[in-house]
């Protein structure tokens, strides 16, 4: 019997595919957590061979709680099923330990398939994110610039961006700019727009 954990922060998709994992003979979901901690902590305690993680979970998200299971329990395979079918998502997915990334469109036989791929020792990337993965241009930003545009989201105040990162003003201003020139974008919402739409934030 191959034990599942399942982390989701929407009770309705972690109920639905509980119960069609449960249609399948060799699968048991032992845990459930609605957020990363949770995911964790429930992972310690029980143990399952395979961990059903979406990316966006409140507390500690799906690549954090990925690295933290890959270091952790390194015998609990990860599966990511999320809804952000993102290349970029999927190199930092992978680079994080996941053993699998599938969209939450997929088939609804395609996730007993996965979880039996993995708890084999095998793994398993979505065919048509895999083709989007080779196509997709690596993105042209700094580690830096990606750090102050994410927090300029809100159109935050330079001088409360600049606090964050502990840098001036001035540098934040010069990340800022630099990062709506390198996207073509015309200001710093549509560059934060076009970074998030392709997945670099």
């Amino acid at each position: 019997m191959i034990r599942v954990l399942l982390a989701d922060d929407e009770e309705l998709i972690r109920v639905a595919v509980a119960a069609l994992l449960g249609l399948e003979p060799d699968i048991e979901v032992v845990a459930h957590a609605a957020d990363g901690r949770a995911a964790v902590a429930q992972t310690l305690a029980h143990r399952p061979d395979v961990a059903v993680v979406d990316l966006q979970l409140p507390l500690l998200d799906g690549f954090e709680v990925t690295e933290a299971l890959t270091r952790d329990a390194p015998a609990c395979a990860v599966v990511i099923l999320t809804g952000r079918g993102k290349p970029p998502h999927l190199h930092r997915a992978l680079s994080a330990g996941a053993k699998a990334f599938l969209p939450k469109g997929s088939p609804g036989g395609t996730l007993a398939d996965v979880i039996r791929r993995v708890h084999a020792g095998g793994r398993y990337v979505d065919p048509a994110l895999a083709a989007d993965a080779l196509t997709t241009p690596p993105c042209p930003l700094t580690p830096r610039e990606l750090e102050v545009l994410r927090l300029a989201e809100y159109d935050t105040p330079v001088a409360a961006i600049a606090r964050k990162t502990h840098l001036s003003q001035g540098t934040v201003r010069n990340y800022l700019s630099a990062a709506v020139a390198k996207l073509g974008a015309t200001s710093r919402a549509e560059a934060y727009l076009t970074a998030h739409d392709n997945g670099w934030l």
